[in-house]
């Protein structure tokens, strides 16, 4: 008997044991989908201007309600998605305590509507415009993880609590490197709420739309929550050097960093023979700058050699400026042949207008590839055509040849003339 119980006893051991061993793969995998989930937060203005009544004969609170019930119907399972009010809470005249006022009213995570309807519906315009505060705290609940992290911002008015600006508080969470985008709404906005929410969605890559009615409420917020789930490439931060035996040594892949004004950065890239490396880089203006700016990026070789540039100008009228080059590296027939470290130098002519700040530098966003290189019978660069050589003496034949049909054309058709 007391066998018996003992073998039942090893037995009941062991499958506990293998049940718990299958168990802790299985949580370790679950932890490891979630942190690869793309995540969002609402960040909902609940200021007292909110109970004015210019969208669609109803309140702009009422607007912004019934397009977060609509987008939390349609928030996709795959969303881990969080809601933060800035102005929802503290009714009186104390400026310091009204720009305190911001709470996550719906933590980040796996949806469950019924809770985040019934958390929204209990809100009712207050008080004051912390949107800087609230914008610090949303970066931090987004915290953690390696999958898409957006804010959604929705404001009918600009910051109340000056002197802690919005637009710098997004450009210090962009210089992080984090990959966190914010996106703004404004709701019937005036040209300085424009302005300024405009300014923080370009500190990020976010986008900024003008709203004006229910439905494109609803419609924009379901969008913007909707593509957080699309697949993206995450960029990799990374610091350029200011010459190129400190700089970083970069594969294929997308990259961000920070230029500062009248500074260069330099990164190396290591390119086999018979490959082609091909770089493209985008800077954006971030804040107001002078007119008539300019980007170079040269590919240089280690002693200092030029092999290839690309440069682009621009006068203001865009928010960003690229260009991009190519450099093949011929193939050899030598096996022991090594790869080329090629150093890549980007420099700007960008300056600050008068009264902006110049930190941190303006975000730039650098693409790297290392392909196959060109075929000798498919590309026309590998001809030589590209170098301009060939295609000049191209050009002097072809006219030496013309030139000579209409002469003898010409001869034919006065020798008809004076027969006739």
């Amino acid at each position: 008997m007391i066998t018996r119980q003992r073998l039942a006893a090893g037995v009941c051991a062991l499958l506990a044991a293998l049940t718990a061993g299958i168990a802790f793969p299985a949580g370790a995998v679950a932890d490891e989908t979630d942190q690869s989930a793309p995540k969002v937060e609402l960040v909902l203005d609940v200021s007292g201007s909110m109970r004015t009544r210019d969208i669609d004969g109803g309140s702009r609170m009422a607007a912004a309600k019934q397009a977060f019930n609509e987008v939390l119907d349609a928030t996709p399972e795959e969303v881990r998605l969080g809601i933060r009010t800035l102005g929802a809470n503290y009714r009186g005249n104390d400026r310091k305590e009204g720009c305190k006022d911001t709470e996550q009213l719906y933590p980040v995570g796996p949806l469950n509507r019924t809770d985040a309807k019934t958390a929204v519906a209990t809100l009712a315009p207050t008080g004051w415009t912390p949107i800087g505060p609230a914008l610090l705290k949303a970066a931090g609940d987004l915290d953690g993880g390696n999958g898409t992290r957006r804010i959604v911002l929705i404001s009918d008015g600009e910051d109340t609590c000056q002197p802690l600006d919005p637009c710098e508080v997004a450009r210090e969470i962009a210089a992080k490197g984090i990959g966190l985008t914010i996106d703004t709404l404004g709701l019937v906005p005036d040209a300085k709420t424009r302005d300024q929410l405009s300014c923080i969605a370009d500190a990020t890559g976010g986008t900024y739309t003008d709203v004006r009615h229910k439905e494109e409420l609803s419609d924009r917020v379901g969008d913007l929550v909707e593509r957080a789930a699309d697949p993206v490439v995450t960029p990799v931060a990374t610091e350029g050097a200011d010459r190129c035996e400190k700089a970083p040594e970069l594969k294929s892949g997308l990259y961000t960093d920070r230029l500062e004004f009248g500074r260069q950065r330099w990164y190396k890239v290591s390119v086999d023979p018979g490959k082609e490396l091909r770089a493209a880089v985008s800077v954006a203006d971030d804040r107001a700058v002078n007119p008539d700016y300019g980007v170079l990026l040269r590919a240089v070789t280690v002693h200092g050699r030029e092999i290839v540039r690309g440069e682009a100008a621009g006068t203001g009228r865009t928010d960003a400026v690229s260009t991009g080059l190519r450099y093949p590296k011929q193939d050899t027939d030598d096996d022991t042949a090594s790869a080329e470290t090629v150093c890549l130098q980007l420099t700007t002519s960008f300056s600050a207008a008068a009264g902006v700040k110049t930190s941190p530098g303006l975000p730039l966003e650098l693409t790297v590839d290392v392909v196959d290189g060109p075929s000798g019978h498919h590309d026309v660069a590998a001809f030589g055509l590209g170098r301009g050589w060939w295609l000049l003496g191209l050009l002097v034949l072809a006219g030496f040849l013309a030139g000579l049909l209409w002469g003898w054309l010409s001869r034919w058709r006065v020798a008809v003339w004076r027969t006739n």
